[in-house]
Parts: structure tokens; sequence; C-alpha cells
């Protein structure tokens, strides 16, 4: 009776082993589906970007870095790690390096962008909250960024302003110096050409020049706004993404391609004006404050 109990006892654990090895792979199988479903999951989430209220006021959910270098360009400043934005300002950031390099332009240096989740910079801008905006130095030339540091943060820039403008480039320039040339106009078409571009900024010396030079081809001239300053650099806005409902467009570039009075406007003096109380400024949207809470 004992070697029978010991026999069925010894079917019984062969039965085990068999159940054991058979199970296995089944679970391996139904751990890999939760995995992939966790993974599928998670780039679902971080694939979904939105610019959310104004560039000056605002922020961003999932926002994707600009790689720090690229073909045809290079990023600045890593120290301040603000080259954060929408998907669509990396990819008009990369497209423009890249029909930048094939004529010739030279290697685009890019400066800032925004922080990972957007909202008001400690310092230096205004605006380049909502991931919409970016800055691209006018130094095209490759050397100078040979003996950069670590951070890329010791690379010398240059006013585009003659030396009556006084380098401050606040409109009262009258021209632009020796550096200026037909790379950074034909720069400056290329990026105004980009579908997803709304405007770009630079100074009014650099506009009035473009209005003076370029004679054919003049509409992407509506792109080009005069700003204070942005003498070393022109400054990229795009227009709010269509899947961002929640992003609020700034107000639309005036007809016509801005090469009259609103221009000549800058290079007049103009009588100081006495500011009444500062405006409060409008607390940041509630989605804002959620996400930069955290």
């Amino acid at each position: 009776m004992f070697s029978e109990i010991r026999v069925t006892i010894g079917n019984a654990n062969s039965c085990r082993t068999k159940i054991k090895k058979l199970l296995l792979p089944l679970l391996l199988l139904v751990c890999s589906l939760n995995l992939m479903a966790e993974s599928l999951l998670t780039t679902t989430i971080q694939t979904k970007s939105y610019s959310i209220g104004k560039t000056n006021n605002g922020c961003i959910s999932g926002a994707k870095a600009l790689p720090l270098q690229g073909g045809g360009y290079i990023v600045l400043h890593l120290e301040r790690d603000r080259h954060y934005g929408h998907p669509l300002l990396i990819k008009t950031l990369q497209t423009l390096a890249k029909q930048a390099q094939q004529q010739q332009l030279g290697i685009l240096q890019i400066g800032d962008l925004g922080q990972a989740l957007g909202g008001a910079l400690p310092f230096g801008h205004r605006s380049h909250q909502s991931g919409l905006d970016a800055d691209v130095w006018f130094n095209l030339n490759p050397n100078s960024y040979v003996n950069a540091n670590k951070q890329r943060s010791n690379i010398k820039q240059f006013s585009m302003l003659s030396s009556n403008g006084k380098g401050k480039g606040k409109g009262k320039g009258k021209g632009l110096n020796t550096r200026w040339t037909n790379k950074h106009r034909k720069l400056l078409e290329l990026a105004a050409k980009i579908v997803t571009v709304d405007r770009i900024f630079v100074n009014p010396a650099i506009k009035r020049d473009l209005c003076k030079t370029v004679t054919e081809d003049r509409q992407w001239l509506r792109k080009i706004r005069p700003w204070y300053h942005h003498d070393k650099h022109f400054h990229i806005r795009l227009s709010c993404p269509k899947s961002s409902p929640d992003c609020i467009k700034q107000a639309p570039i005036p007809a016509g391609i801005s090469c009259d009075a609103s221009l000549t406007w800058w290079f007049k003096k103009h009588p100081a004006t006495i500011s009444g109380a500062i405006k409060k400024r409008t607390g940041i949207p509630k989605a804002c404050q959620v996400l930069l809470s955290d």
C-alpha cells in the first residue's frame, strides 16, 4: 500500500512540474503584454503637447527637448536649460537649420526656447512661455564656438547695427554694419516661408534693410516685424497649433508688408510718455496653475 501511495505522490509531483512548464510561457506572455500596454500608454501621453495661454502668460504641457546639436545647428547656453518647446517648434528649427545648411548659409546658433513646462522665465524674456518662441543668433560663423566651454556660454555675439546705432538696438541706428550679409537676408526669408511661423522679430534697422534690398517675392516681408533690440538675434514665433485649443492667438499682423510709415515711426523721436498706474498682470491660466504647481 505504501508503495502505491509513493507512486501516486510521484505522479502528482510530475503533473505539477508539467503544469509549471506549461504555465510559465503563459505567465511570461501576460507580463510582456502588460509591459507593452504600459509602454504604449506612456508613449501616447508623452506625444500629446499643448500650448496654453499667451506667449507672455502661459505654459506648455508635453514639451519636447531640442537635441543639443543636430544637422546644421548647435544649442547655446546649456546652463539655462531653455531648449524645450512644442514639437512644431522643434521641427521648425530643425527644418530651418537643414535648409540653411543646404544653401551653405552657416551653422545656426540656437538661443533660448523655453522651460520644460513653460511659464515665466527668471530673466531675459517676457515671452517664451508657451513653447512657441525661439531665438536664433545672427552669428553664422562655425569658428566662433570652436573653443566653447562645456555649457557653450562663452560664445560672443555681435550686433548687426552700425556704429551710429550705438549698439543698443532701439531702432535709432541709421544702418547696419559689415557683419550683415546676404546670408542673413536669405536666412530670414527661409524662416519666414516656413508655414508654421507666424512672425519674426528683428531690429527696425534690419527690417528697413530688407524693405530696401528685397525687390522680388516680397510677401514674406509681412512676417518680419520690427521690435526693440533684436540686433544680435532674430526671434521666431509660431502660430497657435490647431491641437492646442487653450492657446491664445496674438493679434493678426496688419495687411501689407509694413515697409511704410509704420516702419518709419521707429526712426523718429517720440515725446516721453508719462505712464499711469502700472496695470496688474492678469493671473496665469488655471491649467498653468495646476501644471506649474506640480
